[in-house]
């Protein structure tokens, strides 16, 4: 496999982003799409895994470069595994994060009246896409819990809301580094850096 010297992380989401830069190696230069022009594209796969394959794609392809891009959400258990693929564009068409986390926690609630089920987990696909070459794919997933309430301000997305398993606060209450450290996006990149040793 090439040494890599730069690389597109294909993603307009500013957390997504920064977590993607400080998994990367220093002596990697990170590229935004943004910086270069470039939009986000319609995510029309049915799963991660799909709509992370089509973004390293299709960035890949605009900007003539090594891309790697993810595609994660959250799945709550007792909600048949909404939000899912849809995490963003729940975010979207319920105002922001915030309205679509408080959405949440009311339906596990109204869910939960008879029995107790707030298990969930983060899912996320990592694709990297070299111009020429082939596409690699790997999956990481972590368990836990929806909160009571929103918690934390830390993070993004639905970090406020979900407790990793083994842990009594959520991905908003914690530093980044600590984060990092257990998430579905790092489960995911370990995976990957055993095949792409560069990264």
């Amino acid at each position: 496999m090439e040494e890599i010297n730069k690389i597109l992380i294909g993603t307009n989401n500013k957390g997504k982003f920064k977590e993607l830069s400080h998994l990367l190696s220093k002596k990697i230069k990170k590229i935004s799409p943004s910086k270069i022009g470039i939009k986000s594209p319609r995510e029309i796969g049915k799963t991660f895994k799909k709509n992370s394959i089509l973004k390293a794609k299709y960035f890949s392809e605009k900007s003539n470069m090594i891309s790697i891009s993810d595609d994660s959400g959250l799945c709550v258990e007792c909600l048949d595994g909404r939000p899912g693929i849809y995490s963003a564009r729940w975010a979207s068409k319920n105002g922001n994060f915030n309205k679509a986390m408080k959405k949440i926690i009311r339906l596990v609630d109204n869910k939960n009246k008879k029995v107790k089920n707030r298990r969930a987990k983060f899912i996320c696909s990592l694709s990297i896409k070299y111009p020429k070459g082939k596409c690699i794919t790997v999956v990481g997933k972590i368990n836990g819990s929806i909160s009571s309430y929103i918690k934390g301000k830390k993070g993004f997305g639905y970090d406020s809301i979900f407790v990793p398993k083994n842990f009594v606060i959520t991905f908003g209450e914690m530093n980044q580094k600590s984060k990092m450290l257990i998430d579905h996006r790092f489960i995911a990149f370990k995976k990957l850096k055993k095949k792409i040793s560069s990264l």
